[in-house]
């Protein structure tokens, strides 16, 4: 029995993974990840994978950065952690004031927490404190169709796939529903009418929604640009602005969930700035430290926070927190991996490697089963049908997407399908002949996977 087999088999025997069905689990030669280098990792069997999913749409600049090493050790010389409920300290300090500096502009307080989901959380809580005390009427929440914000229950409320939600409805706040873009099948994503390719009929419906529930309206929630978890669902052009437009007509705040997108994906650093839209409120994760340590921020605009000032016994505190808010450590990574945006030059790398994704997924239109390509900046989704002429689904239980993931990893790229759409979501860093490497694998498998 090899090392390897034998974490596996203790793996089995005592943890629970996320998203994961462990009735196939256990039935998988899973890799158990060792170490990792550049935009490689390797397991305990000696076999080394490119890291096609930016080890779930976190890494940057590459595995064992020296400069991101460097700092949380600097770090550790310090202290490791210390409350930021009643004091501060320098990191947690310089990094808002970084952050503030290449966010949209117009946001100025940065509030920290621990990943994406608590940032969405903070997010909610504030906008309809803010909201209801203009005016107490304004209670209520707007989202897309297929949003994801997270999996806590403030953010499972803002959410709308089923798969993941539909469970846990007795726990959570009602919401309005509004279409989202989903221009490959043409239809608004309810199914309920049909909707024009550009995606106005979706901002349409968003208009209708804020028409009838407007003065209710606390905020309109979104994943600007791309809806991530729903399948790299891409909005056109001009999609976020209408947003900011619609909500500031009806008096309605902007939240931005930029937990995906944000710090480079789409080729910005933020995806709202790519239309020079500022929201009110947005959250960010993921990348935010590199894709080392967990740390998440939700960013504001003053008047945001001054709806929270007040002498004591009025209540107006924000009761929110969390014992690891603004980690030293993981502010210390997030610091130098902004660093490297600036050194490495990492979005004009992200733009040229985007332009070569572009040119190399035009081979896979000749893949019979391959419906639609999805791109923005190096967020790629792969969308496979049964039928292409009818864009039929394959039949779930056929689990497409996860036979095509399972032949790239034999051909030593990790990938992670959303169902039957296979997601290309590298490290920044990455480099061409890295790339060519992703898509020759990812061509492959899905070839293997869904033949003619």
């Amino acid at each position: 029995m090899t090392i390897g087999d034998k974490l596996r088999n203790s793996d089995r025997a005592a943890l629970w993974h996320p998203f994961t069905q462990h009735a196939l689990w256990d039935e998988e030669q899973f890799p158990v990840i060792v170490s990792g280098e550049g935009v490689y990792l390797f397991d305990a069997d000696g076999r080394r994978y490119l890291d096609g999913v930016s080890s779930l749409w976190v890494n940057v600049h590459g595995h064992r950065r020296p400069e991101i090493d460097a700092a949380i050790v600097a770090q550790l010389g310090r202290v490791a952690h210390s409350t930021f409920l009643g004091l501060s300290h320098p990191p947690g300090i310089e990094l808002a004031q970084r952050l503030l500096a290449v966010a949209p502009a117009g946001l100025t307080r940065v509030f920290f927490s621990d990943d994406g989901s608590t940032a969405m959380e903070a997010a909610i809580k504030m906008a309809l404190s803010a909201a209801s005390r203009r005016d107490p009427r304004r209670t209520r929440f707007v989202r897309l169709v297929n949003a994801y914000h997270g999996d806590t229950v403030g953010a499972v409320s803002a959410g709308g796939i089923d798969l993941f939600h539909q469970a846990y409805r007795p726990l959570l706040f009602p919401t309005i529903a509004v279409p989202a873009p989903y221009c490959y099948r043409c239809h608004l994503t309810d199914g309920r009418e049909p909707a024009c390719a550009d995606g106005s009929g979706c901002l349409a419906g968003l208009e209708a929604a804020l028409d009838e529930y407007g003065g209710e309206v606390a905020a309109v929630v979104i994943e600007p640009r791309v809806q991530g978890a729903a399948g790299m669902l891409t909005q056109p052009p001009g999609f976020v602005a209408g947003v900011r437009e619609l909500c500031d007509r009806f008096g309605a705040l902007m939240i931005a969930d930029e937990v995906a997108v944000g710090f480079g994906r789409t080729g910005e650093m933020f995806a709202c700035g790519g239309e020079g839209v500022t929201p009110d409120l947005m959250a960010v994760g993921k990348g935010l430290s590199g894709g080392y340590l967990p740390i998440a921020a939700t960013l504001a605009r003053e008047d945001i926070f001054n709806e929270f000032l007040g002498v004591h016994h009025q209540d107006r505190t924000f009761f929110h927190g969390h014992s690891y808010t603004a980690n030293p450590l993981a502010c210390a990574a997030a610091l130098a991996s902004l660093d490297l945006f600036e050194r490495d030059r990492t979005l004009e790398n992200v733009r040229r490697r985007a332009e070569q994704a572009a040119a190399g997924l035009k081979r896979f239109r000749g893949l019979p089963r391959v419906g639609d390509l999805r791109q923005a900046g190096l967020m790629i989704g792969i969308e496979l049908v049964r039928d292409r002429e009818t864009k039929e689904l394959f039949p779930a239980e056929e689990m497409i997407g996860r036979k095509a993931a399972l032949a790239a990893r034999a051909r030593g790229v990790i990938i992670r399908p959303l169902g039957d759409v296979v997601v290309l979501m590298p490290p920044l860093c990455i480099g061409a002949e890295e790339l060519a490497e992703l898509l020759d694998a990812a061509y492959g498998a899905i070839a293997e996977a869904c033949p003619p």
